[in-house]
């Protein structure tokens, strides 16, 4: 087909092809012209950067970060204060519970924390009680084993388990003549007892309840152990009733004297009876109470 018989709309697409560079090059070079003529491009070359915007300028002024003392204070200031607020809400989210119960809920609750502090003080006033019965029981325990204690002493003193120290006398008695029998013996240990005697020692052997005396040729025995003269008896008691007790007309002294024997009696603030007996449990006798 011949060039002219092409259409009008394609004539025109041709039309617009061909006529469109020329403005491009000529905007081009009108832009190239104006930067080479502009005075600073010519001053600095040609290398000159555009300025910067203002959220560029902030964006380099925030980042990277410099932080100062005073703002590291005020940040940790700030943190402290945070987790004390923190606390604090959550030690009163339990009142910011009840503060939406309703009334008859509020009423169970105050009734509950009445009875619970109710019991708690019955609880306190038992316990108390069981520390005062405790005590008062330690406080008769003691007074009860230092009064048997003081029953031990006393028993074993009369019984001549222990020994004994205490105001007294000494009564001496010499027999040259071996005329002084264990009867005369038993008489003035009888005397003794009957004026307030609390223990008796002959020489060295312990006076009690259920001694015995018997002769012996030169001498007497006492317990089965022979016993021979001068007899020594320390005694414990009260000085002032044993010694009258010896001395009274047709008493001891008399008696003894009368057998060509020399009595002495000697008052003593401090007489200790030492000589001891095997404590024996008897055979036959029980305490009534067990």
């Amino acid at each position: 087909m011949p060039p002219e018989s092409r259409s009008i709309p394609e004539r025109a697409e041709a039309e617009e092809d061909t006529e469109a560079p020329e403005p491009d090059s000529a905007g081009q070079k009108a832009d190239k012209g104006a930067d080479s003529s502009t005075p600073e491009a010519v001053a600095d070359g040609g290398s000159a950067e555009r300025p910067k915007s203002g959220r560029e300028r902030l964006v380099a002024s925030l980042w990277p970060p410099r932080l100062t003392r005073a703002q590291l204070i005020v940040a940790l200031l700030l943190f402290i204060l945070g987790l004390g607020l923190a606390i604090q809400v959550r030690s009163t989210s339990d009142s910011s519970a009840l503060r939406g119960a309703r009334q008859e809920d509020l009423v169970r609750i105050l009734d509950e924390l009445d009875n619970r502090s109710q019991r708690l003080t019955d609880e306190q006033r038992r316990l108390e009680g069981q520390k005062t019965e405790l005590a008062n029981s330690s406080d008769q325990a003691e007074e009860a084993r230092k009064q048997t204690v003081e029953k031990e002493q006393q028993l074993g003193v009369l019984a001549g388990t222990v020994a004994a120290q205490g105001p007294g006398i000494n009564l001496t008695i010499d027999d040259p003549a071996h005329s002084v029998e264990a009867d005369k013996l038993l008489d003035t240990i009888q005397e003794l007892r009957a004026a307030g005697a609390e223990a008796i020692q002959v020489n060295d052997v312990r006076v009690v309840a259920n001694t015995s005396l018997s002769d012996l040729r030169g001498g007497v025995a006492i317990d089965g152990k022979r016993v021979v003269q001068p007899y020594r008896f320390k005694v414990i008691g009260k000085p002032q009733d044993l010694e009258p007790a010896l001395n009274i007309p047709g008493g001891v002294v008399q008696t003894l004297e009368k057998e060509q024997a020399k009595v002495s009696v000697t008052r003593e603030e401090k007489i200790i009876v030492n000589a001891l007996r095997e404590a024996k449990r008897p055979d036959y006798a029980r305490s009534s109470s067990q």
